[in-house]
Order: C-alpha cells, then sequence, then structure tokens
C-alpha cells in the first residue's frame, strides 16, 4: 500500500467511519449504510475508493459483497498512520452513534439467525441430512486424528474407512485376503496416493513389525474363526503405545447370518473381547456401545479402543548391589489339567476364556 494514496484516501471523514465500522466487524453495503446512516450509493462510492487504495477488501457472498479492513492496514507503516486518524475519527460526535446503530444492524443479524433456527428446530436434522448428507458431521470429526499416523485398515474390504480415513493421516494401509474386494478398493481409491493396498490373510499380515500407528477391524472379527490370532497379530504390527480400535456387533442370537453371510461368531461382549485383547498384548480396553442408527437393520454395534502394551525394562541394579531373586509372575493362563480339556478351542484355552 502506497502511503500518500493511503493517506489521501483517508481525506474524507465519511471514510474514515466505514474503517472504524469495519475494524472488528465484516460488512455489507446495506449494513454500512443502515450504521452510518447514509445512502447505499454513496457507501457503495467510499468503499470503491478504499479498496482501491488497499484499505479495504472485499468478498463475495452469494448475491451480495461483504467488506473487511485489510490485516495489511494494521502493520506499520499504515498501521500507525491508521492509528493517528482512528483516534481522531472516533472521537467525532457521530462515531458513538454510529456504534450504537452498529449494534442494532448486528443484532438484527443475530435475531434473523435465531428466527431460523426456532422455526426450523423439528426439522433441522433432515434440513442438514438434506443439504450435507447423513454422514457429514461424523466424517469432519476424523479431523480429530493426528496427521502424521499410519493406520492399517485390516480387512478393509471395498474400502469405505480407508477413504473415509486418508485426508485426514499421512497414510493408510489396507489389507484383506479377497481380491474381488480389493479390486473394487482400488478402484474406489485410486485418487488416494496415501492408500497402500495388500492382499493378505489378517492372521499373517503383510505388515512389518510396528508399521502401524493405530489399527482398525471394522466388522471383520465375527467372520474370523479365531480372533485372538488376529488380534495378536494387530499387536505386532501396531508400535507400542499405538492404537487398536474394534468395531463390531454385540451378542445376538441372528442365527441365519451363519449362513447366509459366513459369520463365525453371534457378536461379542466385552470380557470375551478383552480377555482377547489383553492376551495379545494391549491394554486400558474400553468398550463402547454404539448410539443405533433408526435405519439400520442389524444388531447394535459397539466400538472398543485399547493401547498397545508398552514393555517395561527392570530398573538397572546399582553397582556392588547384591542381585535380588525375583519370583515370576504368576499366570493367569489355565491349569495343565485345564488346557488339557479337548471341549476347550485352543485360542480359548490360550486365553482364559471358554466360549
Amino acid at each position: 500500500m502506497n502511503v500518500l494514496d493511503a493517506l489521501a484516501a483517508l481525506a474524507d471523514p465519511i471514510r474514515g467511519r466505514i474503517l472504524l465500522a469495519l475494524e472488528r466487524h465484516e460488512l455489507a453495503v446495506g449494513e454500512l449504510a443502515a450504521a452510518l446512516q447514509l445512502p447505499q450509493s454513496t457507501v457503495s462510492r467510499h468503499l470503491k475508493t478504499l479498496v482501491d487504495a488497499g484499505w479495504v477488501d472485499a468478498r463475495a457472498e452469494g448475491a451480495s459483497r461483504r467488506y473487511r479492513l485489510l490485516a495489511g492496514s494494521r502493520s506499520a507503516p499504515t498501521g500507525r498512520l491508521w492509528g493517528a486518524v482512528r483516534e481522531g475519527i472516533a472521537a467525532l460526535p457521530g462515531a458513538a452513534h454510529d456504534a450504537e446503530r452498529l449494534r442494532a444492524v448486528l443484532a438484527e443479524r443475530r435475531s434473523a439467525t435465531r428466527t431460523f433456527f426456532s422455526s426450523s428446530a423439528d426439522a433441522w436434522d433432515r434440513l442438514r441430512v438434506e443439504l450435507f448428507g447423513a454422514r457429514a458431521d461424523l466424517l469432519a470429526l476424523l479431523a480429530l486424528l493426528d496427521d502424521a499416523l499410519v493406520i492399517g485398515d485390516l480387512g478393509c474390504g471395498t474400502g469405505a474407512a480407508a477413504e473415509a480415513l486418508a485426508p485426514f493421516v499421512r497414510r493408510v494401509i489396507a489389507v484383506d485376503h479377497s481380491r474381488e474386494m480389493l479390486a473394487l478398493a482400488r478402484a474406489r481409491l485410486a485418487s488416494r496416493g496415501n492408500v497402500e493396498l495388500r492382499e493378505g490373510d489378517l492372521e499373517a499380515l503383510p505388515v512389518d513389525d510396528g508399521e502401524l500407528d493405530a489399527a482398525l477391524l471394522a466388522l471383520v472379527l465375527h467372520h474370523i474363526p479365531d480372533p485372538g490370532a488376529v488380534l495378536a497379530e494387530a499387536a505386532r504390527a501396531v508400535r507400542p503405545g499405538g492404537r487398536l480400535l474394534v468395531v463390531d456387533m454385540l451378542p445376538h442370537d441372528r442365527e441365519v447370518y451363519r449362513v447366509e453371510m459366513g459369520h463365525a461368531w453371534l457378536g461379542f461382549d466385552r470380557a470375551t473381547l478383552d480377555a482377547w485383547v489383553t492376551g495379545a498384548g494391549f491394554e486400558q480396553l474400553r468398550f463402547v456401545p454404539v448410539p443405533p442408527d433408526p435405519a439400520g437393520k442389524g444388531p447394535p454395534l459397539f466400538a472398543a479402543s485399547a493401547r498397545r502394551r508398552v514393555a517395561v525394562s527392570a530398573p538397572a541394579r546399582p553397582v556392588g548391589a547384591p542381585a535380588t531373586d525375583v519370583a515370576p509372575p504368576t499366570s493367569d493362563l489355565p491349569s495343565s489339567a485345564e488346557s488339557s480339556d479337548p471341549s476347550l478351542p485352543a485360542h480359548a484355552v490360550a486365553n482364559g476364556v471358554a466360549h
């Protein structure tokens, strides 16, 4: 901004009053005209001069334009110039009246918003879905994720979860054993350069030790004959301190799912999942039932999160101190007599849980 041009633009007190109004608020021509009690044509003419001089910027909003004091107007040397001129303008008798009328203009703007919500409260959820879709607010919450994360979508299917996660994290490694599913995922995720698709079994993941910051198993475990083995593999692939998220069905009695959809398990309760997760090397399980979607026809779901256990090193023995015999920790696993029970599956015995 040229200082002389900027100074010339402030020669008219009306322009100074406009800048004073725009100092804290972004306003339309009509709002400025109401606050300053001037014709809109007069306000528009003065705004053009201020825009040309670099004091004010305008942006389109629908069919109208909103004006604001440029951030550069507050920096040296124009900032010092505005500071000197502002003091004189604020002292004018009309400045206080402008401020009072501006408060009324802004109150009317807020009133219009309140009127809309008061009249639309009953229909707001439906209207929001019509405007933005049913998942817009939930997908936006993924922005809370650390953008440096590497997340494993284990049992990715057609890639719906990977597609949702990809914009918000550094990399997604999506794994599935089905070539048909991966083909659909590949087409779906073609524009996502940070998603890597890998073919492999969840019991033997094509993922390096500690390669993942977090692992997701979304509606996967109920298809797995041995969930404990899959969770152990997930623990191997997740770095110490990393996270696990399991989304699946709560216990239900829909036996038809075994035949029609190949379900190996009719949901999971907290105690069963806790035993598997702890045995795999995770801790701090948090198990939360998911509020049901009225449009959903399946069993209710849960979201269970846990943290990969960090190995604790034994404290160093001071030089010269005698060695201390430490008894080995007692095991929570079943006794040999219990483990020989042929009625229990191997993974249940390993984790001390019968199903």
